[in-house]
């Protein structure tokens, strides 16, 4: 065997090797590597923009989680005032309904105190004509006792 044809014959079956790869094995690799570098570089640019709507969401979140203090803060207070309302209402009322209950206990107390002493004269009244009466029985001239009692019960009246 002659080495040069050995040395030939593997130049052209190599040549024959490199045009085969460049032609037919090489465009789909690089097509292939393209896609890939594409897919990683979309998937960057997706992550990127990920962070950056996590980044905004954060942002959005808290201004919402302020605002919600801040409006629960609000309604807290104003239920505060509205109770603090109810019980100055409550108690104005009560302090109402406690005067009313007072004048009626003072106009009761009045009253039985008027028929008290409405019942003190009925009684001092019988006593006087019973004692009269007495008197009378023992005096002699009754219309002159009669008289006179007549005029002590008009002054009690």
């Amino acid at each position: 065997m002659n080495i040069n044809f050995t040395l030939i014959s593997q130049a052209v079956a190599f040549s024959v090797f490199i045009w085969f790869t460049v032609k037919f094995v090489w465009p789909p690799l690089l097509r292939a590597i393209e896609e890939r570098q594409k897919q990683i570089a979309d998937g960057l640019a997706a992550g990127e923009r990920g962070k950056k709507e996590l980044e905004l969401a954060s942002h959005r979140s808290s201004e919402v989680l302020k605002e919600a203090k801040q409006r629960a803060t609000e309604i807290i207070t104003q239920a505060e005032k509205r109770a603090a309302e109810i019980v100055e209402e409550a108690k104005e009322n009560a302090k109402v309904e406690g005067d009313r209950i007072l004048v009626g206990a003072k106009a009761e107390i009045d009253h039985e105190v008027f028929a008290a002493k409405e019942a003190l004269r009925r009684q001092i009244s019988d006593l006087a004509l019973a004692g009269a009466t007495k008197i009378l029985r023992r005096e002699v001239d009754a219309k002159v006792h009669a008289d006179l009692l007549a005029s002590i019960e008009e002054e009690l009246k």
